[in-house]
């Protein structure tokens, strides 16, 4: 698809309401796929997040999925998520670079896997100037990325910097070995509209979310308190209107043509 371009900072206000999404034909067109479908496609899972919560925001069916094949997952945190609270005193940036990845172990936790048998990677890059060290990440994937694995990241066109970034860089590097892509949108569903064909709809699938996952997804988002928790006169990153839309009964993912099922 052509790149999408945005004349201003697409993460403002409310965004579209989840009513609007539940009327979606888009959404409604949209094949499903099974997340141990996904997952039996690949050797080893490579998840790379560009801030300590992404990945449970975007994929936490697939992220379930693996419990008991921990050895097989890879989380790489692009940044440390330490801009996300500019104006705080109590969350510095050297207090969010202690706390967020502390925080998306415990949601994995949550999730149903022990995240000991993980294997973390931290890069450390600056939050919200991802893209100014953007080399850095695909050197690292190219010394990490093994035949067999697949990459799981954010959208390339997301809204956000660092997805965008982030994702850009997968979607090279990943070409670049012939390795499946599955990228999950996250910011798209607050600045799309339910229509939008500015969304790859042709490489669309949807995983479904028993009870007991969504659940679990619920408890491992909780576990990124400092994204929870309002700040003075400042609202929780993560408003109500965003959770409602990250925690519909499915999963929204694109994936490269090398990871369609049937194709």
């Amino acid at each position: 698809m052509d790149a999408v371009t945005f004349e201003e900072n697409p993460i403002q206000g409310p965004g579209t309401p989840l009513a609007a999404w539940r009327h979606s034909g888009a959404v409604a067109r949209t094949p499903w796929i099974e997340a141990l479908t996904l997952r039996n496609n690949f050797e080893r899972l490579v998840v790379v997040a560009p801030h300590p919560d992404d990945e449970i925001l975007g994929c936490s069916a697939l992220l379930r999925a693996m419990a008991g094949d921990e050895a097989r997952l890879v989380m790489i945190a692009v940044t440390d998520g330490e801009a996300s609270h500019p104006e705080s005193l109590e969350w510095t940036p050297e207090a969010l670079r202690r706390q967020r990845p502390e925080e998306s172990r415990l949601a994995l936790d949550r999730l149903g896997l022990d995240s000991e048998r993980v294997v973390w990677h931290r890069l450390g890059l600056p939050d919200s100037a991802a893209a100014s060290r953007i080399d850095r990440l695909e050197q690292h994937l190219r010394a990490v990325l093994q035949p067999g694995d697949a990459v799981l990241t954010t959208w390339r066109h997301d809204g956000h910097c660092d997805h965008d970034a982030t994702g850009q860089a997968c979607a090279r590097v990943a070409s670049e070995r012939g390795l499946p892509l599955i990228e999950v949108p996250v910011w798209a569903w607050h600045w799309a509209d339910p229509e939008d064909e500015r969304l790859p709809w042709a490489h669309a699938r949807k995983i479904a979310l028993d009870p007991p996952t969504l659940q679990s997804k619920h408890a491992a988002i909780a576990a990124h308190v400092t994204q929870l928790t309002p700040q003075g006169t400042q609202p929780a990153v993560l408003t109500e209107a965003t959770l409602q839309r990250l925690l519909q009964p499915f999963e929204l993912v694109f994936l490269s043509r090398c990871s369609h099922d049937g194709e």
